[in-house]
């Protein structure tokens, strides 16, 4: 099993900057890839971003892609989301998932992003 807490969401004006964390535990050992996705209100859940865990190979979605910089720290098993030039349109809540024997996912934090 592998449990998964997010923090730093909150509200944040248009062109800010928010840094969200998402600390693993349990069997984070086991871990292989985390990510974050996105659910905003009305609409599905969305990928944002993935890393691998151990060669910290990553992906994004092009809507983030040149704002947002995922990243880990193996060292305290915590994954990172930094997220600059915040749109109106990135309001959603933010889950962090993790891959090992399966796919765990956190409870999400939410993002609201006002204009």
């Amino acid at each position: 099993q592998v449990q998964l807490v997010e923090s730093g969401g909150g509200l944040v004006q248009a062109g800010g900057s928010l840094r969200l964390s998402c600390l693993a535990s349990g069997r984070a050992f086991s871990i292989y890839t985390m990510g974050w996705f996105r659910q905003a209100p009305g609409k599905e859940r969305e990928f944002v971003a993935r890393i691998s865990w151990n060669a910290g190979s990553t992906d994004y979605a092009d809507s983030v892609k040149g704002r947002f910089t995922i990243s880990r720290d193996n060292a305290v098993n915590t994954m990172y989301l930094r997220m600059n030039s915040l749109k109106p349109e990135d309001t959603a809540v933010y889950y962090c998932t993790a891959r090992s024997d399966m796919d765990y996912w956190g409870k999400g934090t939410l993002v609201t992003v006002s204009s």
